[in-house]
């Protein structure tokens, strides 16, 4: 995300010169990506960033992943996942369940109200949808604020911790990768174009640093390794506070982005998934529909015809609203339906027609689409209704 910001203290050039009150220098760490060929930022840290005092294993929560075989279209029930139990005694680190992944990324959820221990990922880019609750995250770059509805994006390798203003809902994409705006919205020098369906404006990054101090300081490390899907945790203990920085500036830090602030784009008529997009990884995307007016043809059809994901796995997770394709199907609020490559698939039965002459959809949905098949986890294994794979055929037959 190349648009610049400068936060805190920092010297007038950089790689120069820039001492602490005591005469020491404040140590530099550039945090890029790509190995110094794509967007970085520079933080001075008052300790020393590498220096750590002590590291063991983390025992990670279930991350093994089961394929969906044979092949058929799921209905995952979110909602089931935590419930009895007390947000109190979760948080959104070492909480969070596996929904569904792959080579590239996993989806999990989180309902959680206890702050985190200190986390990075160091595997690649998060991004954390916000279903409900409000709360903070803070950085190495400072705090985020954050609320019902906005997406968290957390680069690799960004120290960060969640403390909860109450109960949160989660929904988080991991990736293998780096998560960014969609580069057909790009100029070639990184700016958000005219037919974006955003701008920079809607983008909001870290106030000023948060200047913890502390010594041997628990760093919970996702990371590279021998486990399940090629995972490891490791708890890293640094010797000085990571969030000891008094300044930083460039192009790569963390920021949230509400979903309201999607600007949709409609046609006269149905307008394919692309243009619903809001961020892309390696070998996946994310998009969100909103509620919208819809399609103006005399003729037109709101709701989707039926296709076939040649390509890609469909995730959509419906988090708002009244899905008006799915009616019908047993899916509600907190859902997820997974529509895999290899089926054919589209609105229940009678969607399609009840939807003629239709103006607006209230809908809020997030949908990822992957380029590899998507495994379930353990979290999905457990909340899979078992019916959904056969609620066209049933509704055909008139079992509802």
């Amino acid at each position: 995300m190349a648009f610049y910001r400068s936060v805190g203290e920092i010297p007038p050039k950089r790689h120069t010169q820039f001492r602490q009150p005591d005469g020491t220098l404040y140590a530099e760490e550039l945090v890029g990506e790509e190995g110094f060929s794509s967007d970085s930022s520079l933080l001075y840290h008052r300790g020393i960033p590498s220096a750590i005092s002590e590291a063991r294993v983390w025992d990670l929560a279930d991350r093994s992943t089961t394929p969906n075989h044979p092949l058929r279209p799921l209905h995952l029930r979110l909602p089931e996942l935590f419930a009895g139990q007390d947000p109190a005694q979760t948080d959104h680190v070492t909480g969070r369940r596996l929904i569904l992944g792959n080579a590239d990324v996993r989806i999990c959820y989180a309902v959680a109200a206890g702050p985190s221990p200190l986390y990075r990922n160091a595997i690649g880019d998060e991004c954390v949808y916000i279903e409900s609750g409000r709360g903070t995250v803070e950085t190495a770059f400072g705090a985020l604020r954050f609320t019902d509805r906005d997406y968290v994006i957390l680069p690799r390798a960004t120290v960060h911790r969640w403390i909860p203003d109450g109960t949160v809902k989660a929904y988080v994409v991991e990736a293998n990768s780096h998560i960014a705006p969609p580069k057909r919205y790009l100029s070639k020098f990184g700016q958000l174009l005219e037919h974006s369906p955003y701008c920079e404006r809607d983008l909001h990054g870290p106030g000023s640093p948060l200047l913890e101090e502390g010594t041997d300081v628990e760093v919970y490390t996702l990371h590279r390794g021998n486990g399940p899907n090629g995972l490891a945790g490791s708890v890293v203990v640094a010797s000085s506070h990571p969030f000891d920085v008094v300044g930083w500036d460039g192009c790569l830090y963390p920021y949230t982005f509400n979903v309201d602030d999607f600007e949709p784009i409609t046609g006269r008529v149905h307008q394919p998934p692309p243009v619903h997009q809001v961020f892309e990884g390696n070998n996946f995307v994310i998009c969100n529909f909103v509620p919208r007016k819809v399609d103006y043809h005399p003729l037109a059809i709101p709701v989707p015809y039926y296709h076939s994901n040649v390509d890609s796995d469909e995730v959509m997770f419906y988090c708002g609203g009244d899905y008006e394709a799915r009616k019908g199907s047993g899916i509600g609020l907190g859902s997820i339906s997974l529509h895999p490559g290899g089926h054919s698939h589209g609105p229940q039965p009678g969607a399609a027609e009840a939807s003629i002459g239709k103006h607006y959809f209230d809908e809020l949905a997030v949908m990822v689409d992957t380029f590899r098949p998507l495994e379930l986890g353990e979290g999905g294994l457990a909340c899979d209704d078992g019916a959904y794979a056969l609620s066209w055929h049933r509704a055909l037959k008139g079992g509802g």
